[in-house]
């Protein structure tokens, strides 16, 4: 139970990661702060580990470590060019509402599990239930390229949590992390070269993006690699839609935003697959 706990409290540090940008000040391009969040929380993970002397002596398994931060680094630009492309709505529920079946897939063909029917259950449930909440929110562009763009950030997604869980069977979760975040903050720092950061100036923009590289990626992961060690990365996968949740619920509360009565429906339908896969019965590790 603790590991699904984990998993749901990533997520909704995750969801955490909208609001705070409105409060951002100046032009930040969304990819800029994606690759600033990496950085930040990879790097400064990294050297947490190597000053704690807790990479000594560990075996990394190179092959998983690599293909995890390609992932992890290929998922920013497809999410974020999908949402520029399509808006946020298409772009979200393609993006994140397709990540659970491409985790299930990727485990049924990959690692030969066979799909456990209460997560089957639950993820129809909160695949529904995020479709319904970003229903009418913002004006629909069915871009094909942005709408391949989000399966493509789904499926990136869903690589990672399948490629770290067995990076977690070699090595403990905090170099594990640290590890994967510094290699795929690497690979998106020519965004920060390429692309306007001049937002990072401001004090309150350099804080803002400080909480999203250390509270809402390094925290982040911390816990979602947690719960990963211990459950299923399809199960991981589709607690994770715990994400757009809270991001909807802070939008109410703290930017003002209002959902319809069918976003409800959405809200409660997340709930309730989020809460059946977690206290379901018959679960595997």
């Amino acid at each position: 139970m603790k590991a699904y706990i984990w998993v749901v409290f990533a997520a909704m540090l995750w969801g955490t990661t909208g609001t705070a940008q409105t409060f951002l000040t100046g032009p930040a391009h969304p990819l800029t702060i994606g690759a600033a969040r990496l950085a930040i929380g990879g790097f400064g993970l990294l050297v947490f580990v190597w000053i704690s002397g807790n990479l000594k002596g560990v075996k990394v398994p190179w092959r998983w470590v690599g293909l995890s931060a390609l992932c992890m680094a290929l998922f920013q630009p497809f999410f974020f060019s999908s949402v520029q492309l399509t808006g946020v709505a298409i772009g979200t529920v393609v993006a994140i509402g397709s990540a659970p079946a491409f985790s299930g897939i990727l485990e049924a063909f990959v690692m030969k599990r066979k799909p456990e029917r209460v997560w089957m259950f639950s993820s129809f449930l909160s695949v529904v239930g995020c479709i319904l909440l970003f229903a009418n929110r913002d004006s629909y562009i069915v871009d094909p390229f942005g709408v391949m763009l989000g399966l493509l950030a789904g499926l990136a997604f869903a690589g990672y949590a399948m490629f770290s869980k067995n990076v977690l069977s070699f090595m403990e979760v905090v170099p594990a992390v640290a590890m994967i975040f510094s290699l795929s903050g690497l690979g998106l720092l020519p965004f920060l070269f390429f692309l306007d950061t001049g937002y990072l100036a401001e004090p309150q923009n350099l804080i803002i993006v400080g909480y999203l590289g250390i509270g809402a990626t390094s925290l982040a992961y911390l816990l979602f690699s947690s719960g990963l060690k211990t459950i299923p990365s399809s199960s991981a996968v589709t607690l994770s839609l715990a994400e757009p949740l809270t991001a909807s619920v802070l939008g109410v509360v703290v930017v003002g935003e209002a959902l319809s009565g069918q976003s409800w429906i959405g809200v409660a339908l997340l709930i309730g697959g989020i809460a059946l896969l977690a206290f379901g019965k018959n679960r595997k590790a």
